[in-house]
Formats: C-alpha cells, sequence, structure tokens
C-alpha cells in the first residue's frame, strides 16, 4: 500500500497534477505512524541527451526510459551498449522528471572483456550542473558527492550516490571498454508517510505552489531535518520554521523535528549561539513554541524548561537603556539577501527579539515559570518603546509588522513595494505573513504566484535557496541544456555561500507559501496547544473556491469554501473528535 502511496505521489508531481485530493482520500479515517525511510526505485523519463549519435557508439538507449525489476540475468535480450571506440568515448544525460533524494542503480550484463567498466557519473539538479566540471562556475562535491569515478561490475548491480539530482550524465571513461546496461534507476530515499495535509483551489497555480513546498520540505526529512538534499544537509535551525510549519500543515507531528531541534540545542551549550547566529536561538523558541501549539506533547516541552529558561534570561538582558536590541555574541543574522543592510538587521531583530520573548513567555507560563514569563513581558514593553528605521528591508518590515512594533499598514507598504523585487525564499514567508496581519490577503496570493511561480515556469520541481526575478531576462530552464545566447540561471547567478552550480535547487526554507495557504486561504489556525481548539477564518481573495485538509493529533480536519454570488462564503467543516471550531 505505501509503495502504491509513493508512486502515485511520484507521478502526481512529476506531471504537475494535483495530488490533494488523492491524498487526502487516502488518509481518510486513518492513523498512520509509519516512520522509517525507505528506497523506491524510478526509471528515468527521458534522454535528454547523448553524445556523437552518428559514431554508433551508444546503442539501444531507448531501453534506459523501461521499467525493469533490479535483477541481472543471462537472456542478453533488450540491452542499452555503450562502446568507446578509440578516441571516442560515449555519454549519455537522464532526466528523471523530478527532483529526486538518493543516488542510482545500474544493472549490467556480460560485458566484453569480463572486467569491471570505469564510469564517471555526474548528478546535478539542472540539466547544465549534469554537464558540469567539479571548481566550474561553483559545481562542488561539498555536502554530497556529485561527480565520482566508479567501476560497474560485469552481470551485476551498481548502486551509487547520496545527494540532490534530477538529471543524471554517465559517460565511458577507457579505451576500447564496452558497458551492456539492462536497466538504470534512481533510488529515491524518502520518509514513507503520506500527505495528510492537501490543499486544492480554483487557481491551478497555487495548487502546484502548495505541492511543490510540501515536496521540497518532505525530501529533507532525512534522519534530521536539513535544509538541502544537495548542499547544507545540515540542521540550519533558524531555516527550520519555515520547515517545520510545513510539516505541521502537511504530515502532523513527525519525529524528525523534534530529533532536530534537540541536536541544535545539545551541540549548542550556552552562552553559545545555535550555527553562531544569535537569531538562530530565537528561531529555537519560536519553533518550540509554534510545534508545542500544534502537537501539544507536553512531556517533551518540560525537556527543555531548563535550556530554555537560561535562554530566554540570556536574551532578556540583550537591551540597552535607550530600549535597544544590543544582540552579540554571534553574527547578526537575518537572511542573505539582507545582510549588507546593517540598520535594516537591527529593526528586524528588535522585532524578532520581541516574537520570541513573547513565545517565551508563553511557554514559561505553560512550564510554570510565571517570573521568568514576566520578566520577558517586561522586556517586550521596553522594546516596542524603540522603533527603528527599517531602511527598506522588507525582511525587517515583516518582522517588525509581525511582532506589532510598526501598524501592519506600514509593513505592508514597504513589502509591497516594487511587487515581488528584493522578496526571498526564506524570510518570503514572513513577508506573506505580514500581509495577511495587514489584512492583504490578496496581494500575498499574487506574490507567491509572481515569486514562486517563475520557479516553476523554469522548470523547477521543487523551491531554490536563492531567486531573485531580475534573474528571468532571457534565462534558460534548469530541465534542458541552455540555448546558445540565453543565460544558464544555475550556473551564472548566485552569492555569498551559493555561487553558481552550489546553489541548491531544493532548498526548505522556500517553503513558506505551503503553510500560509493553509493558514489563511483555508483558514486554518490553530488557538489551543494540540489543535484543541482551531479557528477556521478563510480569506479565498479572488478564488471561487479552496478545500483542503489539515492534520491534528485526532485525525484530519476537512475544509471547503465556495464564494457565492453575493460575495460571500459558505464552508463545510468536518473536524475529528477532540477538537473544537472556533469562527
Amino acid at each position: 500500500m505505501t509503495k502504491r502511496y509513493l508512486i502515485l505521489l511520484f507521478i502526481a508531481l512529476v506531471s504537475g497534477n494535483t495530488f490533494a485530493q488523492t491524498s487526502a482520500a487516502f488518509v481518510k479515517g486513518k492513523t498512520y505512524k509509519k516512520e522509517e525511510i525507505q528506497t523506491f526505485y524510478l526509471s528515468p523519463v527521458k534522454i535528454l541527451w547523448k553524445s556523437d549519435e552518428k559514431s554508433g557508439t551508444i546503442s539501444n538507449s531507448e531501453q534506459l526510459l523501461k521499467e525493469g525489476n533490479g535483477q541481472a540475468d543471462l537472456s542478453g535480450q533488450n540491452l542499452c551498449i555503450m562502446r568507446a571506440d578509440g578516441s571516442k568515448k560515449p555519454s549519455v544525460l537522464l532526466d528523471f522528471g523530478k527532483e529526486i533524494h538518493g543516488g542510482i542503480r545500474l544493472i549490467t550484463d556480460q560485458s566484453r572483456g569480463g572486467k569491471p567498466v570505469r564510469l564517471r557519473i555526474r548528478f546535478g539538479e539542472s540539466a547544465s550542473e549534469a554537464m558540469s566540471d567539479v571548481d566550474v562556475k561553483g559545481a562542488t562535491n561539498d555536502h554530497a558527492m556529485r561527480d565520482m569515478i566508479v567501476s560497474a561490475p560485469w552481470l551485476g548491480k551498481l548502486e551509487v550516490g547520496n545527494t540532490g539530482f534530477r538529471f543524471v550524465r554517465i559517460d565511458l571513461l577507457d579505451d576500447n571498454a564496452e558497458l551492456k546496461i539492462k536497466e538504470i534507476s534512481a533510488s529515491l530515499v524518502i520518509r514513507d508517510i503520506p500527505y495528510i495535509g492537501s490543499f486544492n483551489s480554483s487557481d491551478s497555480l497555487l495548487n502546484k505552489i502548495w505541492m511543490t513546498g510540501a515536496y521540497t520540505v518532505h525530501l529533507n526529512m532525512q534522519d534530521f531535518l536539513w535544509d538541502g538534499i544537495k548542499r547544507d544537509r545540515l540542521v540550519w535551525i533558524g531555516d527550520m520554521h519555515p520547515e517545520s510549519s510545513t510539516i505541521a500543515a502537511v504530515f502532523g507531528d513527525n519525529e524528525v523535528v523534534t530529533k532536530s531541534l534537540d541536536q541544535a540545542r545539545d551541540i549548542t551549550p550556552l552562552p553559545n549561539y545555535m550555527a553562531g547566529m544569535v537569531s538562530y536561538s530565537m528561531w529555537w523558541i519560536i519553533i518550540q513554541h509554534d510545534w508545542y501549539m500544534h502537537t501539544g506533547n507536553l512531556t517533551y516541552l518540560k525537556e527543555q524548561k531548563t535550556y530554555l529558561t537560561q535562554l530566554l534570561g540570556q536574551l532578556s538582558q540583550k537591551i540597552d537603556n535607550n530600549d535597544s536590541e544590543i544582540l552579540d555574541g554571534g553574527n547578526r543574522f537575518l537572511d542573505w539577501p539582507s545582510s549588507p543592510n546593517i540598520k535594516g538587521i537591527h529593526a528586524g531583530l528588535q522585532g524578532m527579539l520581541i516574537i520570541t520573548l513573547n513565545d517565551g513567555a508563553r511557554l514559561s507560563e505553560i512550564l510554570g515559570d510565571k517570573a521568568t514569563a514576566n520578566k520577558c513581558r517586561a522586556v517586550v514593553e521596553r522594546l516596542k518603546k524603540n522603533v527603528p528605521d527599517v531602511n527598506g528591508s522588507k525582511q525587517a518590515a515583516a518582522l517588525m509588522g509581525i511582532s506589532g512594533l510598526v501598524k501592519p499598514e506600514v509593513a505592508n507598504a514597504v513589502i509591497s513595494a516594487n511587487g515581488v523585487k528584493d522578496y526571498s525564499t526564506f524570510f518570503g514567508y514572513y513577508m506573506l505573513q505580514a500581509k495577511a496581519k495587514a489584512g492583504d490577503y490578496t496581494g500575498a496570493m499574487s506574490d507567491i504566484k509572481n515569486f514562486w511561480g517563475p520557479m516553476l515556469d523554469l522548470g523547477a520541481t521543487t523551491f531554490w535557496e536563492d531567486f531573485n526575478v531580475d534573474w528571468l531576462a532571457n534565462a534558460g530552464r534548469i530541465d534542458e541544456l541552455v540555448p546558445a545566447g540565453k543565460v544558464d540561471i544555475h550556473a551564472d547567478y548566485g552569492a555569498y555561500c551559493y555561487v553558481g552550480f552550489r546553489h541548491s535547487l531544493a532548498h526548505g526554507w522556500a517553503s513558506g507559501p505551503t503553510p500560509w495557504l493553509t493558514e489563511h486561504v483555508l483558514g486554518i489556525q490553530v488557538i489551543a496547544p494540540g489543535c484543541k481548539e482551531i479557528s477556521i477564518r478563510p480569506h479565498l481573495g479572488e478564488l471561487s473556491f479552496v478545500e483542503g485538509t489539515f492534520p491534528t493529533p485526532y485525525g484530519p480536519l476537512y475544509v471547503k469554501h465556495t464564494k457565492k454570488a453575493d460575495g460571500t462564503v459558505s464552508s463545510i467543516i468536518k473536524a475529528p473528535k477532540g477538537v473544537k471550531i472556533v469562527k
């Protein structure tokens, strides 16, 4: 049943069709606990390029697109044959149709000579990355090996690779060598969990964006919650907030979140800050708050009390006589695109410290620590007296608007300037949240389509580490070899730690539209710990209908909202027993 489910999911994702209804039907009325990471084998969908077609060095290449059974045999039938003839050495570029985490499996036949055959295998998140050389235009083997030389056995099986990719180039390296291939498959390594949450509306682009964000995070739910499946295969605790928000909206309670929160805590003794960034320790508190609201797991929360109380005490001291934050001891960081804006970072941290201490106060009260709660709230009142200039930073405006440091309309005006120019993949989530607080739901949905949508237009099947709408001019697609005269959007752009091909094209921090659409368009907001009370207040904007599901500890919640002729909305709500609905 689970294998069938994942095959259906993959087909839906490759085709671009919505999987929301199928996913909801699959889990309806069921409690699904399986958490194991499984491997599923997928055939390539296209031969995107092969070398020197007239030389005859690759024959019967279409065999590579056929599904196999993973077993070598003695039939000698239906084989792709790659032959090196003197200076001519064959190569082939395969497209698996969708970003994948894992590697590839080759099943070989009785090649000439009876010895292993040396191959060069290159994985790529874009077609051009799979054709690249390490150390050229940012191509790298950092975090995961994506360019390697291996030996394929005579009449056997080779499994190789552990990275993020969609494309694979295979080169035969030795002179006068021959390789007979029975089949090639991608090994999709992924958690065997269903999509309990879903989203389906009258806007097909919003539907596809919701699912793409969900799938991006799903791929990164490995042993720990990573930021990227090719590069940044680490627990970046700040980046985790959009990811854990997506998990709550799509998969519900999952041990990968708490496991990753604990890892960040355990390797960061106080007074140090997580990942060397003061904001990342604040994100740890915010995630703890939001995760407790979703799961209601008081036992887990109590395990955090000692560290949480000490961290809140430390942060509460980071204020000067002018009621300004003086967060120090670590890198003052919001996100990469905002890094040069020092004044904007200060304004953003002022707002973020308010959010953090408010969340910390609520958690402290739940844990019976009124003294810490009162201390946090006293510092918040002081911070609100100082309103820094955002200096044009949309990131800072978002945090200040969410925190209440400025009026929502003021924050929205900064965020809305020049459309989605200067949006960012990570902080775009908070820009959308600030727009919702200002009541600009229609504007937020437009921004989602205009910022995340173009990535899909360029062939993306997962969301990227960074994106800038200025890159769109004359850009080639990532799922084809870049035509002459076009810009290679993967190779030619990027900054900071993600220059060129080092740029991750499957980064979980970019999934913000998924939880945002669930929270504000479906209108599902948790207002009591453990989803015991949920507010349903939909905002359809220009949509004619929206429906979807939401995972709770008591089972899936279903809603459908339809706009009537007079503009009012009629709703169908089916809540599991134990969940109180507040309208």
